[in-house]
């Protein structure tokens, strides 16, 4: 900002503070734009979450691979976000038994076990709507709830082809 004087009297002129501010501006716009835009990817384009797989085991050696229509057999351990368990297959050690992909189980397990190996491990953290959505599961899993599960592949049994 310059200041003039006439007579005593300053008059102020904006040397461009004005335009300075106006691009300031733009800037942030565009930056936060880009900020909410790569949010929204990482979301998903409707805003929903994302199913998150982590290997916790790796196998080294792995002829075969589970894919949709196999039966596998697996331990797991089931927990609300905030690591209230729901469920879990080892106090009875008793294996859970189901085939891939053919919708016996949620969305989230039948894309998140794919391409698992025997004695694999691995943590799974499941967005509601490939969980059991608003409905839940009640008593145990409320509407809307994001669960974390802890498996491991026993057994893949391939079912021969036709």
């Amino acid at each position: 900002r310059t200041r003039l004087r006439r007579g005593g009297s300053s008059i102020g002129v904006d040397s461009g503070g004005a335009a300075r501010r106006d691009m300031r501006l733009s800037w942030v716009l565009t930056v936060l734009s880009i900020c909410l835009s790569a949010l929204a990817t990482a979301t998903g384009a409707e805003g929903k979450r994302k199913l998150q797989i982590g290997v916790k085991k790796r196998v080294d050696h792995c002829p075969i691979k589970s894919r949709k229509g196999d039966v596998l057999h697996m331990h797991y351990t089931g927990k609300l976000e905030d690591g209230t368990e729901f469920d879990s297959s080892l106090p009875q050690n008793q294996p859970f038994v189901f085939s891939l992909g053919t919708g016996q189980v949620i969305k989230g397990w039948d894309q998140g076990l794919l391409g698992m190996c025997e004695g694999e491990k691995r943590k799974l953290v499941i967005p509601s709507e490939l969980g059991y959505g608003e409905r839940g599961a009640p008593p145990k899993i409320p509407g809307g709830a994001t669960l974390v599960f802890e498996v491991e592949l026993l057994k893949i049994e391939r079912r021969s082809e036709l």
